[in-house]
């Protein structure tokens, strides 16, 4: 085997949904504020005892079903995830218990908003090394359980939920080589800190360093992947906010790509967005088989991953 392929992919998102509506009664704000401003309508919200770990079960459960495979069938669970509130046993081994994966390798990866890029990565990695077969890899968060109600420009962008997939190893390699990297020294500029913990962010500083520098990253991404943007089918960049996804995408020059802008709806998930945007749509059949996308994570520390991969 030389590489590893996409198998299949699985979502997850609580029932209650927030609107703009809703948080004109909360904050000094208004629909036609919100979405001009960050494109979004929607969010979905957790109830209080749903944890992050019940969000990526669910999504997970979704996937592997999807796959095919048996839950003793995964040797390695990697979960994407700045929102959890427990140490210890992790996330990733809190899933596996529930799913009945036996003796997987189980892996928390912190990087916020490009973790499940960077997550996926990983177990890419580690199937081309032959330390693993099958690997169930998922982004999941509760950002309303980190936000600041009182704060009107952060409150209106975070939602609730997980994306899930399942990768193999294949003879072929339909995953990758990943591009990543950050810049530390504007890590500050996206924080969920303090106690009690809260996200805030510089957006400013994260719109200013998105929209000029992750265009040539995404080509590169492309490169590596051995396709031009103009081949791309899809592109699911890290769903932070529309007017960070339409000037990265048009610079990239997908011109023929389906964009996924489920940020609409779901709102910023941090490391749910890509895999939940990516799962929803397959679950449409919007891309065909063998069809390449570009998957994309950025945010926090300011971190990115990006990545081709090729559909199911």
């Amino acid at each position: 085997m030389n590489g590893s392929r996409l198998v299949a992919t699985g979502h997850y998102q609580p029932a209650k949904i927030l609107t703009n509506d809703d948080l004109e009664q909360m904050v000094d704000t208004s629909d036609e504020w919100i979405t001009r401003r960050v494109g979004i309508r929607t969010r979905h919200v957790a109830e209080p005892d749903e944890s992050v770990a019940d969000l990526a079960g669910a999504a997970a459960a979704k996937a592997l079903a999807n796959s095919g495979l048996r839950p003793s069938d995964i040797d390695l669970v990697l979960i994407a995830t700045c929102t959890q509130t427990e140490r210890a046993p992790n996330v990733a081994s809190r899933v596996a218990a529930r799913l009945g994966v036996p003796s997987a390798a189980l892996t928390d990866v912190g990087v916020s908003c490009s973790g499940f890029t960077h997550a996926l990565a990983l177990a890419d990695h580690a199937i081309r090394a032959d330390a693993a077969t099958n690997a169930l890899v998922v982004g999941a968060d509760k950002m309303t359980a980190v936000t600041d109600w009182t704060d009107r420009t952060t409150c209106v962008l975070t939602g609730d939920g997980a994306g899930a997939a399942v990768i193999s190893a294949a003879p072929e390699a339909e995953i990758g080589p990943v591009v990543w990297g950050s810049a530390p020294e504007l890590g500050s500029a996206v924080r969920i800190e303090g106690t009690p913990t809260l996200f805030s962010q510089d957006g400013q500083t994260v719109y200013r360093w998105a929209t000029t520098q992750l265009p040539q990253i995404a080509r590169q991404a492309c490169e590596r992947g051995g396709v031009t943007p103009e081949e791309l089918a899809a592109v699911v960049l890290h769903q932070a906010n529309l007017r960070i996804i339409e000037p990265v995408t048009a610079r990239l020059g997908a011109v023929n790509a389906i964009i996924a802008r489920d940020v609409e709806e779901s709102g910023n998930t941090s490391a749910a967005s890509v895999p939940l945007a990516l799962s929803k749509l397959l679950e449409q059949g919007k891309v065909p088989s063998g069809a390449p996308m570009l998957l994309f994570g950025f945010g926090g520390n300011l971190s990115y991953a990006g990545m081709v991969v090729r559909c199911p």
